[in-house]
């Protein structure tokens, strides 16, 4: 269990997340979290050199990323920072915040940002030599479309793992339509009273329309309404499935960004210095070849042993749920309720930039649990490959 590692209450935000070929479909999202993390800084006070180290979360490629957190550092007014980029799918929030943290407990840095972000829409293609190909032909990658639907080593699309499980465990379409349209609802609970609930970590992002135009993106772009009649209307996307194009993700853009450093600056950074947030612990698993969804069980089990506590000491529960199948498993196999977790929004809803996924989830289980008066954060969730990761705050 870690014992030094604090987020600064209100050290964080997200911007909205664009449906794919959405408003942010031509922003570089490098360049696009750097300088709204930029806006962001300056608008706290924040002197962007008090960091000593950048982490970057980020999955698809973008043009010259290979520069990445240095680079993404420079861009947000921290020119004499060092850093790394991390690329774990859909848990890379998670380990770049658990790097942070790690970093903090061994006194390796006092003061890290991690800044997550990822642009699926219009994602690259690369062209491979193939020495042996007839006549000069290459070999070509979609990064998106190609790695979405094919696993080289499961041999499979991410859906049919959440089939695969689904079967196994015995799912009905029934099933999946009730949590999709429950977990709809939780995210209509951010929307109340005017957005009260994002305004509270959410920060717009500037997109270019033409060289002298820019428009601020505020909110959610491509939340598609869900109700009963409208979820059952909908085809399976595997004829012998139970997902529906509404009971899974979709692509998205965004970025996110989290602060992490010692419990003293913590304290002297945080909009309510009464309030605290410590990282405790972090778990990783790999399910069998072709059953993603499972993963994130043992992560979670993993996560909660080093913290020391039980999946029911936790106050808030968030998870990434690309499909419905993830939050069915994980309530079979903890035994608790399925509709009692994922309140004001998840990424089944909101959609999924993979980089600043889960750190969007984690922002806003720290708001939900410092509503409630503080208590155990748990966020869990699945990653390409059939691996997954979990963390536990402490809020208090």
């Amino acid at each position: 269990m870690l014992t030094k590692a604090y987020i600064p209450y209100r050290g964080y935000y997200s911007t909205p997340f664009c449906r794919w070929q959405g408003k942010m479909a031509n922003e570089h999202a490098l360049v696009l979290a750097s300088e709204t993390s930029k806006r962001w800084l300056a608008e706290k006070g924040w002197d962007p050199a008090m960091f000593d180290y950048l982490i970057l979360g980020m999955t698809i490629g973008q043009p010259q990323w290979f520069y990445g957190s240095p680079w993404a550092a420079a861009v947000m007014g921290a020119e004499g920072i060092p850093g790394m980029t991390i690329s774990q799918a859909c848990t890379t929030s998670t380990t770049c915040l658990f790097q942070a943290a790690v970093g903090i407990e061994t006194g390796q840095w006092e003061n890290v940002y991690t800044l997550m972000t990822d642009r699926t829409s219009n994602g690259p293609h690369t062209v491979w030599p193939n020495p042996n190909g007839p006549g000069g032909e290459v070999l070509s990658e979609n990064w998106l479309m190609d790695n979405f639907n094919r696993d080289p080593w499961a041999r499979n699309a991410m859906i049919q793992t959440a089939e695969n499980v689904s079967k196994e465990a015995g799912f009905t379409r029934e099933e999946a339509d009730e949590v999709t349209l429950r977990r709809y609802e939780q995210y209509c609970m951010g929307l109340e009273n005017d957005r009260e609930f994002q305004k509270r970590y959410m920060f717009p992002a500037e997109v270019r329309l033409s060289k002298k135009k820019t428009l601020m993106v505020e909110e959610d772009e491509g939340i598609m309404p869900s109700t009963k009649e409208g979820l059952a209307a909908l085809r399976p996307v595997l004829p012998d499935g139970i997902h529906t194009f509404g009971s899974q993700t979709h692509p998205a853009d965004g970025n996110c960004a989290l602060a992490v450093t010692t419990r003293e600056r913590a304290k002297e950074l945080s909009a309510d210095g009464s309030i605290e947030i410590q990282v405790l612990s972090y778990g990783y698993a790999r399910a069998k070849k072709g059953y993603m969804a499972m993963a994130v069980v043992p992560a979670v089990n993993m996560a909660l042993e080093k913290a020391g506590i039980k999946i029911t000491d936790a106050k808030v529960l968030k998870t990434h749920n690309p499909f419905a199948a993830n939050d069915l498993y994980l309530a079979k196999e903890t035994g608790i309720d399925v509709m009692g977790f994922n309140n004001y929004g998840c990424s089944m809803i909101f959609g999924h930039p993979q980089g600043p996924t889960a750190g969007r989830c984690i922002i806003e289980g720290i708001e939900e649990a410092v509503l409630l008066g503080g208590g155990y954060m748990v966020w869990g969730g699945c990653a390409a490959g059939d691996t997954g990761a979990a963390i536990v705050l402490k809020v208090g």
